[in-house]
């Protein structure tokens, strides 16, 4: 078979050899592009024969994926596959596998990372320092004792709320399912609105999917304390920015940490670019040393697995 890595992984020369090596010596044919390519035609050259695709998570429309005849399988280098369009997939019967669980502790990280900078003004204060001030007018807040509501309680979710317990904080949980684990470190589960009226931090993990688009609405933002945090990990659209900035421009709620936009990059007049006491980062959570060799080490045993007769890490 021929297996294509469409995109490059972020890991360096010798591991991805090392992780190919592998299929090769099974007589299968690899190929891997070190290039992001957008333009479909281009992409639609890339695919055309592979049986095997691996892909980062940059889109893969319909449209190539119907343009590759060959196509039984596709091993996504990624938690989230929002960008792979799986009603082409399912149309022609092609296995999906994600990567789960590569990230959970780079993303909890920054999580935590993004909340500590809001609390104590960290971005402000280098910017203050380097100027000559002093630290009047900068108070600020601590983590311990504050209430943290867990959007979402998969693994990510509650490797956040385990960190945040070491800080002793209080954790309420929002999630379609509730888990024995989370109830163990001490998550209360309450319903979306209980969540955000009583939380001082609220922090998203959700996938975006159909229901969860849109979830943090102009409505549900309303609800938040006027001294809260939001911060977001997950996906950009599943909060409504606008309204979002709105609020933060109005003073209804204190600040926001953002990973992730609804357009990656933001078009440079997103409307959270000016918002007050926002913190904004280009989608890093995911994006360590450790992670991206646990992510490679994860797709290529999909592969490997799939073409032995196991679908590991099924999506579909």
């Amino acid at each position: 078979m021929k297996i294509v890595l469409l995109e490059p992984l972020a890991i360096h020369q010798k591991k991805l050899k090392e992780l190919s090596s592998k299929l090769i010596a099974m007589g299968h044919e690899f190929v891997a592009y070190d290039t992001v390519e957008t333009d479909e035609n281009l992409l639609k050259e890339r695919v055309k024969e592979a049986d095997i695709l691996i892909i980062a998570n940059h889109p893969l429309s319909g449209e190539v994926i119907r343009y590759a005849q060959n196509l039984k399988y596709i091993s996504i280098a990624f938690t989230g596959y929002d960008h792979v369009d799986l009603e082409a997939c399912e149309e022609k019967n092609i296995h999906v596998s994600n990567a789960q669980g590569y990230a959970t502790e780079a993303v909890a990280e920054l999580t935590i990372a993004m909340i500590i900078s809001l609390l104590r003004n960290v971005i402000v204060c280098n910017e203050v320092v380097r100027k000559g001030g002093t630290k009047e007018g900068f108070v600020g807040k601590e983590l311990f004792g504050k209430t943290v509501g867990i959007v979402g309680t998969g693994a990510i979710g509650l490797r956040t709320a385990q960190l945040l317990k070491v800080f002793g904080c209080k954790l309420l949980g929002f999630s379609r399912s509730e888990s024995l684990r989370a109830k163990e470190l001490g998550i209360e589960y309450v319903g979306l609105e209980e969540l955000l009226s009583n939380s001082d931090i609220v922090s998203l993990h959700l996938p975006l999917n159909k229901k969860t688009q849109g979830l943090l609405s102009k409505e549900k933002i309303a609800l938040m304390k006027k001294d809260a945090l939001l911060i977001n990990t997950a996906r950009g659209a599943i909060v409504d920015n606008q309204a979002l900035a709105e609020a933060l421009n109005k003073g209804q709620i204190a600040g926001a940490g953002i990973d992730v936009f609804e357009t990656e990059p933001p078009f440079s007049d997103h409307p959270l670019f000016h918002a007050p006491n926002t913190l904004l980062t280009p989608h890093v959570a995911f994006a360590t040393e450790e992670s991206m060799i646990k992510r490679a080490n994860i797709v290529f045993d999909n592969v490997y697995s799939w073409i032995q007769g196991e679908q590991k890490n099924k999506v579909i």
